[in-house]
């Protein structure tokens, strides 16, 4: 039977232990007495957490960011590829090397596609075979090495068609409604779509030109969006060169992410698979993506009616709608189970080990992934290397740290996906946060100006003034701290003529497209995004690799380790906290903020009265910054009992994972939050029910998704209402 301490204790004996082995490191380097408090943090915990922060900040090494950044690029590693799964063993072996504990590979049969063969020819009005591989370089030795896959989606259909091409602008219902009026039908012909005209995820065009009746969809990057309109292209530059062809999978993820075939539960041994002509994420379109390169014969052939001029691109042609071409395209897909492989390893908390803060990052890529996503693995891997050093000298966080490598992120989220549905119980319940890093980089610092790259983290609102408190503590590749260089380049970027308030920094517009959905959208946990961006040109494409970061995107790496200091200040104080910094207060005014819009993009006064609505949110505001304050207050007393504190964090974490509707959005049930979710393009979408039934104009929807919505923020206003009452019980 083993004694169990006293938690008040246990408390005391951390802090004792954690300031122990920082005790040389104080003497050699005199310490600032600390004058600024820590969101969450009593004083006297505060200044032990700036000690073992500073400590922290002190390890991670540009080198070593760069050494396993090369080791991820080495090789194309797309998911359920054989370097893949390599790479999976490898992380686990590090980790074991870094003093992690609990290492596990979770393996998932999920359906995967990949291509068996792939060709395009134009055959009227000439004759034209397209080039569907990207040029070498000699200056980059990695673009000639064969492994590198030619053109192809994910989860294209299989086919092989024959017709006349439309040009489609960007591929959007808009457009498609503006070749109607023209008379122009693309019922069983291909369509012929530039990436971002606006921007739109190549999932959503495809999805759209199946229900227009096209018989395929062809992709194309034009130089106007990601090419040498922008500036100088790879190898010289950030932008995409004529031959770069931007993969990607077309799944149908925002209807349902993950394993097509086990939509909302795990694809674990056992588990059951529905049919894939049932699985609502597949696409039943041929398509293929091309460089500007290969689109421009199809293009330039075209004798039909001019585009309007909004839809003109940057190729030296005028830009057509229909005429005279027609092209085969032919794709063959293996689509099939295959094993993806989800890397898991922890830290056990000192004194609260059931309550989890995890951190991830995918580790499958297109082609190499310099960008995306081996710049946030080799942060990745520079953190866990450095939370294990800090392990090995004795200093524990007080709740358990949790790290996954993710598999089968660009074929719909999947890894991250089948992880969640599979410890879907635990994670409601223990988990706090998940810090999610996609990219670390993707930007080019030689281009970013003295500025340098810009900041762009998005977070639940309630979380998003502990993001800008800590960025206070980072220093940025500029000289200037993190936080003072984020203003600076948002003030660039938005041509203002001063910089933002503290309050705007954030983006608490949360879409999709990276590991964090399942977490968020149907779990009901908080998110956090991190990441460096810029001018970046190459996205999916073979020169997406090694020597494009290290001469164009972070050549130093120093952008890198700022990120992996950022992402471990993060973690540390959310695992270290006394009480977990939420800010609901800050939360209800950024719901105002989005009903507010809403409002004034539609006219809803003749159909919907959402007085209500505002008043519970008003009230809610105002309940998470009395709260905010209590807590504040009884922090700054010291004489808060671990106890009390306990009993609140636990109140804490119940409110997010009251804003779940078990019923979920209608028409995409697996998406269950009210306040968060993405549109079919991957764009962010507040209130999504509420939304998506006032822009179809679905009043009697409107009215009970507005209900809903009432009745969570009633019951999360009574949660922290009563939390405050206990926490201030017995206060002194």
């Amino acid at each position: 039977m083993t004694m169990r301490l006293p938690s008040s204790t246990l408390r005391a004996l951390f802090w004792a232990f954690l300031f122990l082995p920082l005790l040389i490191f104080a003497q050699q380097k005199p310490v600032e007495p600390p004058t600024a408090s820590i969101l969450g943090f009593s004083s006297p915990h505060a200044a032990a957490e700036r000690q073992l922060e500073e400590t922290f900040q002190a390890i991670p090494s540009p080198d070593r960011a760069r050494e396993w950044h090369r080791t991820f690029t080495a090789e194309p590693h797309p998911a359920a590829s054989e370097r893949n799964n390599q790479l999976a063993e490898f992380v686990a072996d590090e980790w074991r090397k870094q003093g992690w504990e609990d290492v596990v590979l979770r393996r998932y049969d999920v359906l995967h596609s990949r291509p068996r063969s792939v060709s395009l020819e134009m055959i009227a009005p000439v004759a034209y075979t397209a080039g569907l591989r990207e040029d070498s370089y000699d200056a980059d030795r990695d673009t000639k090495n064969p492994a590198v896959s030619g053109s192809y989606f994910g989860f294209s259909a299989s086919g092989d068609v024959t017709a006349e091409v439309v040009y489609a602008h960007s591929g959007n219902p808009e457009d498609y409604e503006l070749l109607r009026k023209k008379g122009i039908s693309v019922k069983g012909k291909i369509v012929l779509v530039r990436y971002s005209s606006p921007y739109s995820y190549r999932g959503f065009k495809a999805l759209t030109a199946e229900r227009e009746g096209a018989a395929a969809l062809l992709i194309y990057s034009d130089p106007a969006e990601d090419g040498w309109t922008r500036g100088k292209v790879f190898p010289d530059g950030p932008w995409g060169p004529e031959s770069h062809i931007q993969r990607g999978a077309i799944t149908y993820d925002y209807i349902v992410p993950g394993d097509p075939t086990t939509p909302g539960w795990a694809s674990v041994a056992g588990a059951k698979h529905i049919a894939p002509e049932e699985a609502r994420s597949l696409p039943k379109i041929v398509g293929l993506p091309l460089s500007w390169r290969a689109a421009k014969p199809l293009l330039e052939n075209m004798n039909g009616p001019e585009a309007p001029k909004d839809w003109q691109g940057a190729l030296p042609i005028t830009y057509r709608l229909t005429g005279a071409v027609k092209v085969h395209v032919k794709v063959d897909m293996d689509t099939s189970l295959q094993p993806y492989t989800v890397v898991e390893a922890r830290i056990r908390g000192s004194e609260l080990p059931d309550e989890w803060v995890l951190l991830g990052n995918h580790r499958d890529a297109w082609a190499f992934g310099g960008v995306d996503p081996s710049s946030g693995t080799a942060s990745m891997m520079e953190l866990t290397r450095s939370l294990g050093e800090l392990k090995e000298r004795g200093i524990r966080p007080r709740r358990t740290l949790v790290v996954c490598s993710w598999d089968g992120e660009e074929y719909g989220l999947t890894g991250s996906t089948e992880w969640g549905e599979q410890f879907a119980g635990d994670l409601k319940n223990k988990l706090v946060a998940y810090l999610n890093v996609d990219s670390s980089v993707s930007g080019a610092a030689t281009t970013a100006g003295p500025e340098g790259l810009s900041f762009s983290p998005s977070a639940v609102a309630s979380l998003a003034p502990m993001l800008v408190e800590t960025s206070k503590d980072i220093r940025s590749p500029s000289g200037k701290s993190l936080y003072d260089a984020w203003r600076a380049t948002r003030m660039r970027n938005s041509k203002a003529a001063a910089p933002p308030s503290d309050s705007g920094l954030v983006e608490t517009r949360i879409g999709s497209g990276s590991d964090h959905t399942v977490f968020l959208n149907h779990l009901g946990r908080p998110v956090i995004n991190l990441g460096f961006t810029g001018e970046y040109g190459v996205y999916h494409s073979m020169y997406d690799d090694h020597y494009w970061m290290s001469h164009i995107g972070d050549p130093a790496f120093e952008y890198h380790v700022t990120l992996t200091r950022m992402w471990g200040l993060v973690a540390l104080r959310l695992a270290n906290a006394d009480i977990l910094p939420f800010d609901f207060g800050f939360n209800g005014s950024a719901l105002e903020q989005f009903l507010r819009e809403l409002e004034q993009k539609n006219n809803l006064k003749a159909h919907l009265n959402l007085k209500r609505l505002h008043e519970r949110i008003g009230q809610f505001e105002r309940a998470g910054n009395s709260l905010r304050d209590a807590a504040a207050r009884d922090l700054g007393s010291g004489q808060a009992s671990s106890e009390k504190l306990q009993h609140l964090n636990t109140q804490l974490l119940q409110v997010e994972s009251n804003w779940l509707d078990p019923a979920g959005i209608p028409g995409r049930p697996w998406f269950q939050h009210l306040l968060y979710s993405s549109r079919f393009t991957y764009a962010h979408l507040e209130f999504p029910g509420l939304t998506e039934a006032v822009e179809k104009a679905d009043w009697k929807l409107a009215a009970q998704q507005a209900a809903l919505l009432e009745t969570a923020l009633e019951k999360n206003t009574e949660l922290l209402r009563s939390a405050k009452t206990s926490l201030e019980k017995n206060s002194p």
